[in-house]
């Protein structure tokens, strides 16, 4: 028992250990902002975690957590849990989630999700077309795939990690990558009932390549006597938004129905703006049924001086029912977004 707790606890140091060698560097990565691949790693999936700001991440829990804190999954509550999500982000961009999690008791929950952002019809132009006269069209395609597996030592303490593989097409080029998350959440901090604490460490992976015929160039050698004919560009390569979080959270229950959550988050950027994260959420219980009030917003120090933060406060409501062997959640998000029109994301748990 004694090797349960402390592993967790080694675990946990070693993430703040990570965390604080690089808070000092903030100047250094202000430089590198827009220069990571894969950034749709960092959309929000999930409208009731989004709904909080994402400040949640010491008690996000189920298939949600698996994009929040991978160690949340463990407190599943029923053998099996699916979650379907759809986000209008901006651009008239949508975000699609989908994640499975199977519960194999003392060995822990194990998890399948999938995310996809769907961009539409864009018309494709090129040098003989720049108008795009002919009609024809391509879509991108952008996909992450997640296998999850996350274990409860304790009814205090449970790890959880995310193995991602990150696909992205456009036309004839396409990239891919690899990616992993650790999370770790702890119940209870210094003996306090209601006082929550959880750290993760995502993204962090391989380099990001790209290939594919797209990259293909015609051109003439400068060298002999060679026609014109198609010359490989060499593609770079670039690092994955990496970001280390920790988040505290106190949870205060009025009498049998209904429960109060206040929480809070700070955000390690590698490659952008440190932010802290604040929400909240308020539950009350209807005999089988129980209804959520959330809201969140997410601050970000420096933004004036980059202008990359285009996000504002964030509402949300979510209704729980339980049925004879299966419950139901659903969930509704608002974001405030700057330039483009505000994010609403829908999503529809089950537990069986």
């Amino acid at each position: 028992m004694k090797n349960r707790v402390i592993f967790p606890f080694v675990a946990l140091c070693a993430v703040m250990t990570v965390m604080v060698g690089i808070l000092d560097a903030q100047e250094a990565r202000n430089k590198r902002i827009g220069s990571a691949a894969a950034t749709e790693l960092l959309i929000p999936v999930g409208a009731r975690d989004m709904a909080m700001g994402g400040s949640s991440i010491a008690i996000s829990a189920g298939v949600e957590a698996i994009h929040w804190n991978p160690a949340g999954l463990a407190l599943l509550t029923t053998s099996s849990e699916a979650l379907f999500s759809s986000m209008s982000y901006i651009a008239d961009i949508n975000l699609n989630y989908g994640a499975l999690g199977i519960s194999f008791g003392r060995k822990g929950v194990v998890g399948i999700s999938v995310r996809s952002l769907d961009f539409g019809d864009i018309p494709l132009t090129t040098n003989d077309d720049p108008e795009g006269n002919a009609g024809r069209t391509y879509s991108p395609s952008f996909i992450t795939v997640g296998l999850s597996w996350a274990l409860a030592f304790s009814d205090r303490v449970n790890v959880g990690a995310t193995i991602k593989a990150i696909s992205e097409k456009m036309g004839r080029a396409y990239g891919s990558g690899f990616a992993a998350d650790l999370g770790v959440q702890y119940h209870g901090l210094a003996g306090i009932p209601g006082l929550n604490v959880g750290i993760t460490m995502k993204n962090f992976g391989s380099q990001f390549s790209f290939g594919g015929s797209g990259l293909l160039r015609r051109a003439t050698s400068s060298e002999g006597r060679r026609p014109e004919q198609h010359y490989l560009s060499d593609a770079a390569s670039f690092e994955l938004p990496s970001v280390v979080e920790i988040g505290l959270t106190y949870v205060h229950t009025f009498g049998e129905n209904m429960e109060l959550s206040t929480n809070s988050a700070f955000v390690n950027n590698n490659m952008g703006l440190d932010s802290y994260r604040l929400g909240g959420e308020l539950g009350i219980g209807l005999q089988k049924a129980r209804f959520y009030l959330r809201g969140g917003i997410e601050l970000a120090p420096g933004e004036e001086d980059v202008d990359e933060f285009i996000f504002g406060p964030t509402l949300g409501a979510g209704l729980y029912y339980e049925a004879v062997g299966i419950n139901f959640m659903l969930d509704y998000a608002w974001r405030q977004v700057e330039y483009f029109n505000d994010n609403s994301v829908i999503s529809l748990k089950f537990g069986f």
